[in-house]
């Protein structure tokens, strides 16, 4: 097989040398003979012959062998068609058979493509056929896609990752809290989320495949496929957000159906909103947004786009249920949680900028910020409602036994728990401080004008102080006009003392003194204890009056009159009496308040009694004597309980 080489290599070898040979004698004459043209005219026309002769033989040659490698790939695309099961189910040789016939089958297409140029070539029909060949294998490609990203989720338990949930309700001294004459139950508690100090990265799907995933979408897109591979992917991880809102408890819920909602079913809806932005943004969302850099990270914005798109439905979910709290109405019940919810989208805001941050995302970082705006609004919105509500607040019976009001229990523990969310309010009371309160009711206008002369004083007050103190001042205008209920003196200021101490103990005992201040705390002090001394003066001032000397003499005489003493004495008693049946009912819920003031009226009635007893005891049989002095003090004790007594079935003959 050697010999029969060389002979044809040497005849190459001066055809070439002949070739160089007329080449070098035409470079070398300006002239050519006829006879010379014409050889070479002959000449040319072989060599045009000879070569177009192997160049078809080259062209057959190769449409065979592309024939041949169509017939090889096709035969293992289409033995894939009928079968219902997944290829890559089959084990990973079969993955890997199928994936290089469908390169092999792009190769070919593109190859056929450069070939082809009339549409009744040879080259032309098996161009068809690599095309469809090539359909068939990515239709395929994306079920296999989609199935793979499917079935190899991983479980999500969002009690496994980071963020976790701690209730902390605030119970007030009797559990519940009422506003005005009407119980609101449960209105002040809040939902805490901790926060990681980095995102919490899990694997949504199998870590093992996404190798296979990656090279198929390699595959679609260099195909141009690319939409088909890009439509497979969001429409997956499209349901497995939705799977994961769900997971976490997050309803499909219209607008509509969120403002038809009553309070305490949309009080838990709104917990659950708060918890799951948390961890829906900062662990899955996140999480999503890695495994698509993982798979169509070498495409450029690809990643970014179909994680926008895979994730925009969710978006929307949540932004619309937001949306639905910040137009409803402005109930102050409401506020705790609608500023949950401002809190935890500012605190979201860097999050957000980050995973849609292209162009692609701007209309999920658009609408957040809006409702961010919006919920801004509406939190001032509820909290002036707060006041207006306040200030409106109207009762048409007094308040039995002239206790601590419902009215002042809730807007004082409403006051105390919004000190949590101290830093968003001065932020969104800010440059809201020129409201004047005294517009909210005409009839409160002196308490009012008085704060409002305090508050100016103050220079560098924030503007949640500025706004709590006017809320006190709003509240004490409305118990000053809630006091007019009562008929007795003695009740209205008893009534105001019992608040008014309240609303102090309040603000000295938590972080409200530090809004309030002191000085604010020494003028509530000074203001309960003016009408605890009024109180006394209304209560006792007529009856230790019947122990005094005026009155009990013979006329004409400074003798005294056993029968104008004993009547004297037979008074006082029936008033003791008649006060004790009335002052037991009322009640002080503080029990150093309740000691002092029995302390204090203690000293004034016993010493008087004693001395005006133990001065006329000559002139007094023991039947005359009703109760003795410890009788008395130990009366005393049953004042303010709240329970009434008498003592008609008690007194000692």
């Amino acid at each position: 097989m050697g010999d029969c080489e060389i002979p044809e290599l040497e005849g190459e070898e001066h055809l070439i040398a002949a070739v160089k040979h007329i080449v070098k004698a035409l470079g070398s004459k300006k002239n050519l003979t006829d006879d010379a043209r014409k050889i070479l005219a002959q000449l040319g026309t072989q060599l045009s012959t000879m070569t177009t002769t192997i160049a078809n033989e080259t062209k057959d040659d190769k449409i065979s062998e592309i024939e041949d490698l169509l017939n090889t790939v096709e035969e293992k695309i289409m033995s894939w068609e009928d079968d219902q099961s997944m290829i890559w189910d089959s084990g990973p040789e079969e993955a890997s058979e199928y994936l290089n016939a469908a390169g092999e089958a792009q190769k070919l297409t593109e190859r056929l493509e450069r070939m082809c140029r009339k549409k009744d070539d040879d080259e032309y029909n098996l161009l068809q056929r690599a095309h469809n060949v090539l359909q068939k294998a990515m239709e395929r490609l994306e079920e296999e896609f989609r199935h793979m990203l499917v079935e190899n989720r991983q479980p999500f338990e969002p009690e496994h990752v980071s963020f976790r949930s701690s209730e902390e309700d605030v119970v007030d001294e009797a559990s519940i809290i009422s506003f005005g004459d009407e119980s609101i139950e449960d209105s002040i508690h809040r939902d805490t989320v901790s926060r990681a100090s980095e995102d919490y990265i899990i694997d949504l799907i199998n870590p093992d495949v996404i190798p296979d995933l990656r090279c198929i979408a390699k595959l679609m897109i260099s195909s141009n496929y690319d939409r088909e591979c890009y439509q497979a992917y969001t429409s997956a991880q499209k349901d497995a957000l939705d799977e994961c809102l769900s997971i976490l408890g997050m309803e499909k819920l219209s607008i509509e159906e969120v403002l038809r909602m009553e309070w305490t079913s949309l009080n838990s809806k709104i917990k659950h909103w708060v918890r799951t932005m948390k961890i829906f943004m900062r662990v899955y969302l996140a999480s999503e947004k890695w495994l698509g850099e993982q798979i169509f990270g070498e495409f450029g914005p690809v990643n970014l786009i179909c994680f926008v798109e895979a994730s925009k439905a969710s978006m929307w979910q949540l932004l619309n249920f937001g949306e639905a709290i910040s137009i409803g109405p402005h109930q102050p019940e409401k506020l705790s949680r609608i500023l949950d919810m401002y809190e935890v989208l500012a605190d979201l805001l860097p999050d957000i900028d980050a995973l849609y941050s292209d162009e692609a995302g701007s209309s999920v970082r658009i609408e957040w910020h809006d409702l961010l705006s919006r919920l801004g609004d509406t939190v001032r919105a509820t909290f002036f409602e707060f006041k207006n509500a306040i200030a409106s607040n109207a009762s048409i019976n007094p308040f039995a036994g002239g206790g601590i009001h419902h009215l002042t229990r809730y807007v004082m523990n409403y006051v105390k728990f919004l000190t949590d969310y101290s830093e968003t309010l001065n932020l969104l009371l800010k440059d809201h401080d020129a409201e004047d309160p005294s517009s909210l009711s005409p009839d409160m206008s002196p308490t009012m004008e008085e704060e409002n002369k305090s508050r100016n004083s103050s220079s560098g007050i924030s503007p949640m102080a500025h706004h709590f103190r006017s809320i006190a001042s709003i509240l004490q205008s409305s118990l000053d006009y809630k006091s007019k209920l009562y008929r007795e003196a003695s009740l209205q200021h008893f009534f105001l003392m019992n608040n008014i101490h309240y609303m102090a103990e309040k603000v000295k005992g938590s972080e409200l003194r530090h809004i309030f201040g002191d000085e604010w705390i020494r003028k509530q002090n000074w203001k309960f204890q003016q009408h605890a001394m009024n109180y006394e003066r209304a209560s006792w001032s007529s009856i230790l009056s019947l122990l005094k000397e005026d009155g009990i003499h013979n006329p004409g005489s400074n003798s005294i009159s056993k029968t104008l003493l004993k009547e004297r004495l037979r008074s006082f008693y029936l008033a003791f009496e008649e006060i004790y049946k009335t002052q037991t009912a009322w009640h002080i819920p503080d029990i150093q308040l309740r000691e002092d003031l029995r302390i204090s009226t203690s000293l004034k009635v016993i010493q008087a009694y004693r001395t005006f007893v133990g001065r006329h005891a000559i002139h007094l049989y023991d039947k005359d004597i009703k109760y003795s002095a410890d009788d008395l003090e130990t009366y005393l004790l049953d004042f303010f309980e709240g329970s009434p007594k008498s003592l008609q079935n008690n007194s000692r003959r």
